[in-house]
């Protein structure tokens, strides 16, 4: 009798729960409602199932227990019983099979006006491609990627050259437009999952998949890789942000198309330089207040801002300059334009870095950046394609440039430190070290950092490059012969 209570008890506490729970499905923010519906339907079908069955059981124990003097009754077959529950069964199966089957039928009937965004996974991070103005993707083929062309776009496609391409782990849509989302992988298994918006769809190496939706609100919403693709799984992580179509098209506008990036990959100087600017501008969330085209922003726009005259807050004027741009970026307060509102935060760019956001502006006012020359610019080279290998490779997913935390350590004043090993031995990060933990990572793991990195096998030149790229980070200000505790 006390297994039948607890059963009835089961049965009630499920029920009470799934109606009074504070836990609820996240509003859907695109046009699947319809996946919520079929959801539903499921659950009920399902929760009737659990309750007709528990309560069977709960009613078969009383019913049926033991008493003194009576035998079970062997009954082997019941041809009655048995054709009402293939019948019962069959309905629920396909209550719950079909309106699954209409809704994945709509998911992937994708409506002719449709635009399409093409999503790139990779352990552990992601990267997206827009058609450019002849509104067609172009070729790509897993032999064509390198450091310069992290997507193996085909480079001899005339298709694929104005191909608009987003390297960060953000992207950005417009507001009530229906977009074909097209997947590809690099390496392993991958699924592309944003809960708000209620797609979800499995990215297979060597396949296309793809499924359309369109937004219906305004947001930031996050992207998360839904199918196990090894021990950095949980980091695979990116954003969307919906936005109205005015804003979604001057973003855009400032992405690199794929003619750029190549350009700048086979000379490295000046248009690399614009292009690290664009990436900086867009991945610290720049353009969001300033815009490339002059139109009215919450910050002064770019274009023709460098050389121009400005009235500042306290009456005086400024002619925007190479200084002024700088100290607007470091301490944003000191020197406020007129008509602006002081809401801009400080950032701690690196010096490179801030000479990437001064070449863009500049060339927004038809200003040349100057060229780098000798031996600075060979270094400003290597450096670049140091960061070129480091996306193309994944590196930057689990190793931030600015030094804050995540799943390995960060890269902003690594090299020239001591770091203490999980073996308690200490090591100095020179050329040698980081060599040996990008060829062999699991020799020489740092305490306090798991040993999840998969080895690597770069070139030559990428692997100098990387280096490049790591040390050109240091911190002046560190030092470098501090000791890790490792706590």
């Amino acid at each position: 009798m006390a297994i039948a209570i607890i059963l009835i008890l089961i049965v009630v506490a499920s029920v009470l729960f799934h109606l009074l729970s504070p836990w609820h499905l996240t509003p859907a923010v695109s046009n699947w409602g319809s996946i919520d519906a079929t959801l539903l339907i499921t659950l009920v079908i399902t929760g009737i199932f659990f309750v007709a069955v528990t309560l069977f059981m709960a009613v078969a124990v009383i019913r049926f227990r033991h008493r003194e003097g009576r035998r079970a009754t062997y009954e082997p077959e019941n041809k009655k019983l048995e054709w009402w529950l293939i019948g019962v069964t069959s309905v629920g199966i396909v209550g719950m099979l079909a309106p699954g089957l209409v809704v994945y039928d709509d998911f992937v009937r994708v409506p002719e006006e449709a635009h399409e965004l093409e999503v790139v996974a990779q352990q552990w991070q992601w990267a997206f491609r827009f058609p450019g103005a002849d509104g067609q993707l172009g070729k790509s083929d897993v032999k064509h990627i390198d450091a310069g062309n992290p997507l193996g776009i085909d480079p001899g496609d005339p298709a694929g050259q104005d191909d608009v391409l987003v390297k960060s782990n953000e992207v950005r849509l417009p507001l009530g437009r229906p977009v074909k989302v097209l997947l590809r992988s690099k390496d392993v298994l991958h699924n592309f999952y944003i809960p708000q918006i209620r797609s979800k769809m499995d990215m297979v190496p060597g396949m296309v998949s793809y499924f359309w939706f369109t937004p219906t609100q305004t947001g930031k919403y996050e992207v998360l890789c839904a199918e196990y693709c090894g021990v950095g799984h949980y980091n695979m992580r990116g954003f969307l942000r919906v936005e109205p179509a005015a804003a979604f098209e001057q973003w855009l506008g400032a992405q690199p198309t794929f003619a750029q990036s190549l350009a700048a990959a086979a000379k490295p100087g000046r248009d690399d330089l614009l292009e690290q600017g664009r990436t900086l501008a867009q991945s610290h969330g720049c353009l969001a207040c300033h815009s490339l085209d002059g139109s009215a922003s919450l910050g002064p726009g770019w274009l023709g801002l460098y050389g121009k005259t400005e009235t500042l807050a306290d009456g005086s004027s400024v002619v925007v300059d190479e200084a002024y741009l700088k100290e607007s970026i470091i301490d944003p307060k000191a020197r406020m334009v007129q008509g602006y509102p002081p809401v801009m935060v400080a950032y701690s760019f690196a010096e490179d870095e801030l000479d990437a956001l001064v070449a863009l502006i500049k060339s927004l006012s038809g200003v040349p950046a100057a060229e780098p020359a000798g031996d600075d610019g060979a270094a400003r080279d290597a450096v670049s394609h140091g960061r070129q290998v480091a996306e193309s490779l994944g590196c930057l997913a689990c190793h931030s440039l600015e030094g804050s935390p995540r799943v390995g350590p960060g890269w902003q004043g690594l090299y020239g430190k001591t770091e203490t090993l999980v073996d308690g031995t200490q090591v100095r990060v020179d050329e040698a070290y980081l060599k040996e933990s990008i060829l062999n990572p699991n020799s020489q793991v740092v305490r306090g950092y798991a040993p999840m990195m998969p080895a690597y096998t770069p070139s030559d030149e990428e692997l100098q490059a990387l280096i490049a790229l790591i040390s050109s980070l240091t911190d002046s200000n560190a030092d470098a012969g501090k000791v890790e505790s490792g706590e």
